[in-house]
């Protein structure tokens, strides 16, 4: 018997597969436990719908991961913060501090998308952050610790 995978199951396969398995073993478990579907000629069809329409889907985020890699690239950013008189700051940069100057800068990063590498930033001066915008766009990004 065939059945397609709501989600995935180990052992078995991924969501969205279809896979032959033992009837006892859908009837009694798969389909009352909501993890599979008989695979009938009209599920296969909306499996296949929904297959095509999520491809577009993911390749027009990732289209626009790609354009916002680009534009990321080509802006200068500047996060200010409180700093000594020798150059050195209180405290240190983090990556809400650069997803804010993000976003004053017109771009909406999550904080959590960004990493800015193994050293802290305690001093004034250029540095990089890594910006992870799809899993498969990364993009670095200079930016600039200025004194306010």
């Amino acid at each position: 018997m065939y059945v397609i995978l709501k989600q995935e199951v180990q052992n078995l396969g991924s969501r969205d597969e279809i896979v032959k398995v033992r009837p006892g073993y859908a009837r009694n478990y798969l389909i009352p436990q909501g993890l599979a579907i008989p695979a009938t000629p009209s599920n296969r069809k909306v499996l296949e719908e929904n297959l095509r329409q999520r491809a577009h889907k993911e390749n027009k985020i990732l289209e626009d991961a790609r354009e916002m890699a680009r534009k990321l690239q080509e802006t200068a950013i500047k996060v200010a913060t409180k700093a000594g008189e020798n150059g050195r700051i209180f405290g240190s940069v983090n990556t809400i501090m650069v997803a804010d100057a993000l976003k004053a800068a017109g771009f909406q990063v999550d904080r959590r998308q960004i990493t800015l590498g193994a050293e802290s930033i305690r001093s004034l001066g250029f540095y990089k952050a890594n910006i992870r915008l799809h899993k498969d766009v990364q993009v670095d990004v200079e930016f600039e610790v200025i004194a306010e």
